[in-house]
Order: C-alpha cells, then sequence, then structure tokens
C-alpha cells in the first residue's frame, strides 16, 4: 500500500512543528524522510560487511556503565532515568507542580551512543573471530548548549560494530572509511578526514599517552565544522571489561558510527534545501 500524502496544512506552511524544548527539534515531512533515506544508504556498510540489524534496548544500567569508565571519562553527558515516588504521583494527580515533585533514581540511563547496549549484551560470552552487528538507536547527552541538528539532547545514531581479532578490527574500519568516502562524494557532501579524542581512554594515563601516539578515533567532518560520522578502534578495552572473547582471547571490538541528525544538516548545507538533499540521496540510491 503506499503511503498517504503529507497533510497539505503540513506543506502549505499554516501548520508549523514546533521543536518543544532546547535540543529538542521535530523533523518536518521533508526532513523526516531524508532522515530515513540516509538511514537506508548507512545499511548499505551493514549488508556490505555482513553485519545483521538488531535493536539495543532503551535503557542502559548505570553499574554497567560504570565499568566501562563512563561516569569517570563523562560525567556530564550521562541523563538518567527516574521516577516519581508514591507522595509524588498523589501530588501530580492533584495538580500539583510536576517541577516541585522529587524523583527517584532507578540505576539506569538513557543511552549516549547505540554501541553500549550490543556491548553490554555480549559480556562474558565467546563471540569468535568475527561478529558484526548494526543498529540505529535514540541516543540522548546532557550538553552545556544546543545547536540546531548540529547538537542535540535526542538523536538517532545508527553504528556498524565489529567484535573479534586485532586485525579484523582495522580491517572493519579500513571499510568503513572507503564506504564513507564514497557515500559521501556520491551524495556531494565534502568530508575531511581527522583525529579526535577517543571517549573511551583515561585522557591523562598511559592510555591518552599511547593514543596521541597510535589515534584509535576519527571523525569525518562536514564543511562547517560538525562531525557527523566517526571510526573507532576499541582496541581490548571493552573485551577486558565485559570479559568478552574472541576463539579464547580477549576480543578486539571497533564501531562505526552515522550521526544521522548531522547528516541531514550536512546535506542541506551542501545542496540548500532538504528537497534538493532528498532528490540527491534517491538518485544515489537509484
Amino acid at each position: 500500500m503506499a503511503p498517504r500524502p503529507a497533510a497539505p496544512a503540513l506543506l502549505d506552511g499554516s501548520v508549523t512543528l514546533r521543536n518543544p524544548g532546547p535540543g529538542l527539534v521535530v523533523l518536518e515531512p521533508a526532513r523526516a524522510a531524508l532522515l530515513h533515506a540516509l538511514d537506508g544508504l548507512f545499511t548499505g556498510l551493514a549488508d556490505l560487511l555482513g553485519a545483521p540489524g538488531v535493536v539495543g534496548p532503551p535503557l542502559l544500567p548505570a553499574d554497567g556503565l560504570a565499568s566501562l569508565d563512563y561516569f569517570r571519562n563523562f560525567p556530564h553527558l550521562g541523563v538518567a532515568a527516574a521516577r516519581f515516588p508514591e507522595d509524588a504521583v498523589d501530588a501530580l494527580a492533584a495538580g500539583r507542580a510536576v517541577t516541585d515533585q522529587p524523583v527517584q533514581p532507578t540505576g539506569y540511563l538513557l543511552p549516549s551512543a547505540t554501541c553500549y547496549g550490543l556491548l553490554l549484551s555480549l559480556a562474558g560470552q565467546e563471540v569468535g573471530d568475527d561478529l558484526r552487528l548494526t543498529a540505529i538507536g535514540r541516543c540522548f547527552r546532557n550538553e552545556d548548549h544546543y545547536d540546531g541538528l548540529r547538537r542535540l539532547w535526542g538523536f538517532h545514531m545508527r553504528e556498524v560494530l565489529y567484535l573479534g581479532t586485532a586485525d579484523g578490527a582495522r580491517d572493519h574500519l579500513a571499510a568503513s572509511r572507503t564506504f564513507i568516502d564514497d557515500l559521501a562524494e556520491r551524495l556531494g557532501v565534502p568530508l575531511t578526514y581527522q583525529p579526535a579524542n577517543d571517549p573511551f581512554y583515561d585522557r591523562t594515563g598511559s592510555r591518552a599517552k599511547l593514543m596521541a601516539l597510535d589515534p584509535v578515533k576519527y571523525e569525518f567532518v562536514a564543511t562547517d565544522g560538525t562531525a557527523i560520522a566517526s571510526v573507532n578502534r576499541h582496541r581490548n578495552f571493552f573485551g577486558e571489561r565485559l570479559g568478552i572473547t574472541s576463539d579464547g582471547s580477549v576480543a578486539h571490538s571497533s564501531c562505526t558510527a552515522f550521526g544521522v541528525e548531522r547528516w541531514v544538516h550536512a546535506m542541506v548545507l551542501a545542496h540548500g534545501t532538504p528537497e534538493r538533499a532528498l532528490e540527491r540521496v534517491l538518485d544515489v540510491r537509484g
């Protein structure tokens, strides 16, 4: 069955989809179609590398993240899930202000990256020499400021994850770079490729010194400085912390990440309007 056309009121401008708060964006039909069409292209990398699609969890356990040094490295980014205690529930039912009510921590956080939930799900397991997965997740980051689609409180991240050998992790990222470079060229999005700080390593310790000599994270950056994709080599960090093995040895891992809303931003930056950007994506899809 063909999809219904967008409501005329949205198309003629008589109704506006307003953003409900800082860092929270509602995409109108043109940008929404562009987001979905772009993600359809990103799954081409998963198809190329043989990464089946999965659906990650909507929440992550705080103790699991703590075991990955998440709070030591990024205490400011976490968005905690909380619940109202019984007395607050009664107060809310009586019409009192939500912001005046206390909340109780649940021990869970909203994901800030898609791969965390996938990696935690593999804790204590043997994965062989070549395990790949892909997922798109809604991610959340408590930033000090927000800026259109460049920096959001909630956004979509498509990731393609590899676990196995050290050589396999490097090959995964090499194939990812070739794919992204080719895709960006076909989409008409100029990108630069540059090293970035790795969030999984202590910036003040020996791992930081090693990273300076052998960078493990690179970003693909649009002309206005927006990083829209990255390739990340974790070495055996997650394998050690989570007890994941590859043929009896500690597993190495790497992942490729696409910030989908940021790609929407970069496409509109390159082509002027969401409509022209969508035409380019559809041409590439063929």
